[in-house]
Order: structure tokens, then C-alpha cells, then sequence
């Protein structure tokens, strides 16, 4: 039911607080003054954590932020314009959401190529519902007096054009969910010594849910960024001349679009028997070509990115 979903998602926001905070004290960015009383020292840290339009739905907002932001009496900027210019974008998102959904096809008896134009509406329908969403997020803390912090929230219109545009299965993972991205890495990502992209998308996959949609998605999603890394110096390499690169670009988007629609549908899938059918279907080929050229590419050595 929503009321679980909206519960368990507040849990969520509020460990990534937590950490993020337990994180700015242990490296030093956020200092605990001994002088001060001890209800002096929680009553910011506790106004941090329970402060609610964050923890409604997101972006993860920095402590630094929040306490700035909290002493601010300025009065130049003008919070309901911006608001309200993020919810006109929600609308018309859920307009356009709405509309693709009811002419939704499942993969429930589908054949063929038209399995892959279902995941594909699915996967859109699945992204129109996450970009209204983070758009209704970014609106609230800006109702709440929180100004735009260069590259710090989850999706501006720069961010919605790299996702749908970008010919690279990484940079759509660092773009996809920007500040619980910047918290995986730094939690994670930075700081574990062995194979650390696969410990990030484990510990991703842990922090929601464990569900077997979940654990494939994710540890598919890291696979994939893995031979992302492989295959476009490789691809790159020999598209010498326009018609290539035009080529080399054009049909790396392509398969992004397509992996990333698999794996979107493969992390939302609720049953086994469902994510079964989408492994025997035909959009299986495309992951499974990408694994296959990780392993063939894997004795060279990739540029540094």
C-alpha cells in the first residue's frame, strides 16, 4: 500500500542523512563545538534529520546546506515562482505519463520484437513517474525557502536531457538520481579497497529492498557500466570518419536507451514469474551481448576516465 511505500521511503531518505552527516563529522566539514551545551549541539543535528520536506521525498540535502540555508535572512530570492514553475513541469509530466499508460502493452504473450517495444513504453512510463516525482521533490524544499544548489538536487532540465540523450550507460548512472548517486560514492564507492563499482550497486540493491528484481537489476546495472567502460574506447577507436561517429553515437544511444529500459523494468518487477518472462524474452540479447564483449575486452587495458 502507498502508506508502507511512503514510510519505507522516509526510512531511506533518513539513513542517507544520517550517514551523509556522520560522514561531514568524520571528515571534518561539519565541526561539534565541545563549548557548547550538549542540547545546543543536538537541537541543529536533530533539525537536520527530522526536517521534513527532505524527508517527504528527497534530494539528499547536505548539512552545510541545510544549517546555511536555516541562517540565510536574505530576501532576494522569491521561493513560489520557482516552485511553482517545477510543479507546471510535474503536470505536464504526469500529463504525458498518464497518456503513455493507457496505451501500455504487457509483456504478458508478447513475441518477438514487440516484447521489446513493451519494455520500452514500460521503462518510459517507469522514468516519467521518477522525473515528476523528483521535479515535485526539488519544488517543495524551494516552497520551503531552499534555493537551487548548483549540481546538488536530483534532476534539472540539463540533467532530463543528458538521461534521455547520452549514448553512455555510466554517465546515465551518475545522472540517474543525482544526490543518491554523490551518497553511494562517497559512502561506498570511495572507500571500499576491492571491486568497488560491484560493492556499490550490492549495497544499492541491499538498501532497497533486496527483492529479486533488485538484486538482478542492479547487479546487471553494474555490469553493464562495466563494459561501458570497455566497449566505447574500443568503439571510438575505429569510428574515424563522420559516418562512423555518426553511426558510433547513434547506435550506442540506442542500446543505452534499451539496457537501461531492461534493467528499470527488471528493478520494478514485483514477481519472479515476471522477471522471468523478461529474461527469456527477447531483450535478454542486448545485456547479454554487452557481458560477452566485457569478457572479450577485458585483457585490455581501458583509458583512464
Amino acid at each position: 500500500p502507498s502508506r508502507s511505500a511512503v514510510v519505507l521511503s522516509a526510512i531511506m531518505l533518513l539513513t542517507q542523512k544520517a550517514t551523509s552527516l556522520a560522514l561531514d563529522v568524520h571528515e571534518g566539514t561539519v565541526t561539534l563545538q565541545p563549548s557548547q551545551g550538549l542540547l545546543q549541539r543536538a537541537l541543529p543535528l536533530c533539525s537536520y534529520l527530522l526536517f521534513f520536506p527532505a524527508l517527504l521525498g528527497g534530494p539528499l540535502c547536505s548539512f552545510r546546506r541545510f544549517q546555511a540555508q536555516i541562517e540565510f535572512s536574505g530576501t532576494s530570492y522569491h521561493p513560489l515562482g520557482a516552485a511553482g514553475q517545477r510543479c507546471l513541469c510535474a503536470l505536464a509530466l504526469q500529463v504525458l505519463h498518464a497518456g503513455l499508460e493507457g496505451q501500455l502493452a504487457t509483456m504478458q504473450g508478447c513475441t518477438g520484437l514487440s516484447c521489446v517495444c513493451s519494455m520500452w513504453t514500460q521503462a518510459l512510463i517507469f522514468k516519467l513517474a521518477y522525473y515528476s516525482h523528483w521535479v515535485l521533490d526539488e519544488a517543495l524544499l524551494e516552497a520551503a525557502g531552499f534555493g537551487p544548489e548548483a549540481g546538488q538536487g536530483d534532476l534539472s532540465g540539463s540533467d532530463l536531457w543528458i538521461l534521455e540523450t547520452t549514448n553512455r550507460v555510466a554517465v546515465f548512472a551518475r545522472t540517474w538520481n543525482k544526490s543518491t548517486s554523490r551518497w553511494l560514492r562517497r559512502l561506498i564507492f570511495q572507500r571500499c579497497p576491492a571491486q568497488p563499482l560491484l560493492a556499490t550497486f550490492a549495497f544499492s540493491a541491499w538498501w532497497h529492498g533486496l527483492q529479486p528484481g533488485q538484486v538482478f537489476g542492479f547487479l546487471c546495472w553494474a555490469i553493464m557500466v562495466k563494459a561501458d567502460y570497455r566497449i566505447h574506447p574500443f568503439l571510438r577507436a575505429r569510428a574515424a570518419s563522420h559516418g562512423a561517429k555518426f553511426l558510433y553515437h547513434g547506435a550506442t544511444w540506442l542500446f543505452t536507451q534499451l539496457i537501461i529500459a531492461y534493467i528499470l523494468v527488471a528493478v520494478e518487477t514485483e514477481s519472479f514469474s515476471e522477471l522471468r518472462l523478461l529474461w527469456t524474452s527477447y531483450n535478454s540479447i542486448l545485456p547479454l551481448s554487452y557481458s560477452l564483449a566485457l569478457l572479450l575486452l577485458l585483457t585490455k587495458k581501458p583509458k583512464q576516465n
